[in-house]
């Protein structure tokens, strides 16, 4: 027998031994004869029936499957090949089901996806493992949806038209026919909405609900950005409208109910553009020399009440989107611009978490509850930093960093110091007990008033930003901390974060080594205590963007539950969000329960507040990809003005079909193709990080400096290519 023929004839054995397993364990209580098994997977030749017959002879003999009766089999009990599963498409079709809980990953071919979308949940059949080979299966069904509406441009025929999804994972056009088109024109981008996939059609059938614009415009790639992950851009009128008639004067009635503060020393300090604020700290010295600091947030949910279209709408949303060019807030600008927002001399309503520190940041005492203050001052970042940086010198009484100058007072100046220290004892705690120090690099855009890009510059984490995340951390955890002691347990919203995962970390362990740097795996604290050195080694190093990025995907996801782990990044045993609800809906759901258990009210039920805790999880993740496609978006639109310049670039990732290079300069990133490198033929070397030249032997490895030339840019599938100058001297 030919090796053709010997292979067909293997190929067509496992497919009947598939089949059997198929039939039998998807009713694993029946039992079937080989007649009924032959009938459900189409089995009609006497060759094919007699291979099924002696399959199931030979299944039974090695105690994979059990013969009941004379002649009859069923699925053993311990057998369980189905399971429940994410549709993870790669970009070449085939697929990977996530199952929780199994350690690998189960492949699933192209032609064994059944019309299964990315991200869609479904059942798969999981074959028989064989020695060495991963796990592979295929798709049984659907169990839903993960999305039904996708981003596309329309491609016009006579009588219908098709549209093609932008998203490379989605691996087939949309059948549109001519009365579901609407207004859409040839070459437009659009949102189609699946329909239904009829069994014998080559296409999904839809509908276009909107046109986004032309392709390339940059209204329509940002709104194709939000599009592609579900996320709104407008508000429902109905909402709008709510909001705008809210009462959000201050009442005499309700500053009653309050703690008021409004005459103690309290300001703001946020970004110079920013336009909303919606924390700001009091300081006051009190007559035993101990400073009494108040974080002071924005009372949300005195606005936000439940079981309103407003609280809806936030709850849908959960979190506010940062885009390069905007803020897609959570919500409306008359709450979050307005109302919400603490700008100075003006009475706003807070929820507030109050401390007592000594000189040495030590805690004494504590405090929550709902209050009303009047913000003295409205600091830039910048500001608060001159002042801190000139602590030594004479700190001038204006000062000029935003339009204008104006005054500083004394009384600000002194809290703005000691705030300072107090913030950086705090610190320096924290970082003893293991928090991990992630101070990543993030590139901004400085955009004309056409929203070009004209350059690009990073932005740093200074003592400032420091002072504000320290005290934000503080309340952070004291809340979360005065709930987690209560007894009985009661439910809460914890922002928790996982330890990290091993593998990864000695993967990390074994791609820095590259560069001189190792990790500690000797005990929890030595792992901290090494990455922590590793963070600050690498700062202002060309490798730092490439080995923050590397440290951070070794981190687990930080995630809200209703089950406090921890947080093992910031070493805290108890963490939640109370101090951005203007932008966090579980920071309104941290409010409210606080609030309520304050008032001694009952534990609320677990299981709902876990749900709304997986979609607040859920929502944050699709808002940080949409972050993320829009800085991709436009650090192509600026690299498309620099076509002719020669950059030095780090390599970021090494794959089989090329390397990734990140410039040092910009932080832009593009993919230099292994068919275009000229002068060998590169192979790809998995264990190396690295393509090697076949001839040559030539290297190319992970970190590497090389430079690079744009080859080509396109802004509608944001891709960037670069082509390979050589390396860096």
């Amino acid at each position: 027998m030919s090796k053709k023929k010997k292979k067909a004839k293997n190929h067509r054995k496992n497919e009947i031994t598939r089949g059997i397993f198929t039939v039998l364990e998807k009713e694993p209580k029946k039992t079937f004869n080989y007649k009924q098994i032959a009938a459900k997977i189409g089995v009609t030749d006497a060759h094919d029936r007699n291979t099924l017959i002696k399959r199931l002879v030979k299944l039974k003999e090695a105690k994979r499957i059990a013969e009941t009766d004379r002649g009859q089999y069923k699925a053993l009990a311990s057998t369980k090949t189905y399971h429940t599963g994410t549709v993870d498409i790669t970009g070449r079709g085939n697929a990977y089901i996530i199952i929780e809980g199994m350690d690998d990953d189960v492949f699933v071919p192209f032609n064994k996806l059944k019309k299964a979308f990315h991200k869609d949940t479904v059942e798969v059949y999981i074959f028989p493992k064989r020695n060495g080979k991963k796990l592979e299966g295929e798709i049984t069904s659907i169990v839903a949806r993960n999305k039904s509406s996708f981003v596309g441009i329309v491609d016009m025929q006579k009588t219908f038209a098709f549209v093609r999804p932008s998203d490379f994972r989605m691996y087939t056009d949309i059948f549109v026919p001519k009365e579901k088109i609407g207004s859409a024109e040839d070459g437009d981008k659009v949102i189609v909405e699946v329909e239904e996939w009829p069994d014998k059609a080559e296409s999904p059938f839809g509908h276009i609900t909107e046109v986004l614009g032309k392709p390339g415009e940059h209204d329509t790639e940002i709104h194709s950005i939000l599009a592609e992950y579900g996320l709104p851009y407008t508000f429902p009128l109905e909402v709008e409208r709510y909001a705008n008639e809210l009462d959000t004067s201050i009442k005499a009635a309700e500053i009653a109910k309050r703690r008021d503060m409004r005459d103690v020393l309290t300001f703001t300090i946020d970004p110079k553009d920013a336009k909303d604020f919606d924390d700001a700290l009091s300081y006051e010295v009190l007559e035993n020399g101990n400073f009494e600091i108040g974080i002071h947030i924005a009372d949300v949910s005195h606005y936000v009440r439940p079981d309103t279209i407003l609280d809806e709408e936030a709850y849908n949303r959960a979190t506010s989107v940062y885009l390069v060019d905007r803020v897609v807030p959570m919500l409306p600008e008359v709450l979050s611009n307005n109302a919400c927002s603490l700008r100075p001399h003006e009475e706003k309503y807070t929820f507030s978490a109050v401390f007592e520190l000594n000189d040495r940041a030590e805690l004494k005492n504590q405090w929550f509850g709902r209050t009303v203050i009047n913000s003295n001052e409205r600091f830039a970042y910048e500001e608060a930093q001159y002042i801190i940086e000139n602590k030594n010198g004479n700190i001038p009484k204006e000062i000029s960093i935003r339009e204008g100058a104006y005054s500083v007072a004394e009384e600000v100046v002194e809290a703005t110091l000691k705030m300072d220290e107090l913030a950086k004892i705090m610190r320096q705690k924290r970082m003893q007990q293991g928090a991990i120090s992630f101070d990543s690099v993030e590139v901004r855009f400085n955009l004309n008033d056409k929203n070009e890009p004209e350059s690009v510059y990073f932005k740093e984490s200074k003592d400032a930003n420091k002072l504000i995340e320290e005290f934000m951390l503080l309340a952070n955890r004291k809340v979360a901390e005065y709930i987690g002691k209560q007894k009985p347990k009661k439910t809460f919203v914890y922002r928790i974060h996982d330890d990290p995962n091993e593998d990864k970390l000695q993967a990390l362990n074994g791609i820095i080594s590259r560069f001189g740097h190792k990790l500690d795996f000797k005990d929890k604290k030595s792992i901290s205590s090494s990455l922590n050195k590793l963070l600050a080694d690498v700062k202002g190093q060309k490798e730092q963007n490439l080995v923050d990025t590397l440290a951070i995907r070794s981190m687990s996801k930080a995630i809200y539950t209703t089950e406090n782990i921890g947080h093992y990044g910031l070493a805290f045993d108890y963490y939640s969000h109370f101090t951005s609800p203007i932008r966090r809906y579980p920071d309104v759901m941290v409010h409210r329960l606080l609030q309520h258990y304050l008032d001694d009210g009952k534990s609320a039920k677990e299981q709902l507040y876990e749900e709304k805790c997986k979609h607040s999880s859920d929502m944050e993740n699709l808002a940080a990809n949409a972050e993320r496609d829009s800085v991709k978006y436009m650090q192509i639109k600026f690299m498309q003005d620099h076509q002719d310049r020669e950059f030095v670039g780090v390599i970021s990732g090494v794959t089989e079909w090329g390397i990734y290079v990140e410039i040092i300069e910009n932080k832009c990133e593009g993919m230099v193709r292994i068919r275009d490198i000229k002068g060998d033929y590169y192979i790809f070397d998995e264990k190396e990080y690295a393509i090697i030249g076949e001839r040559t032997k030539t290297k190319y490895t992970l970190g590497d400096e090389v430079v690079v030339m744009v080859k080509s840019t396109d802004l509608i599938k944001r891709h960037l290519d670069f082509s390979l100058i050589g390396r860096s001297e």
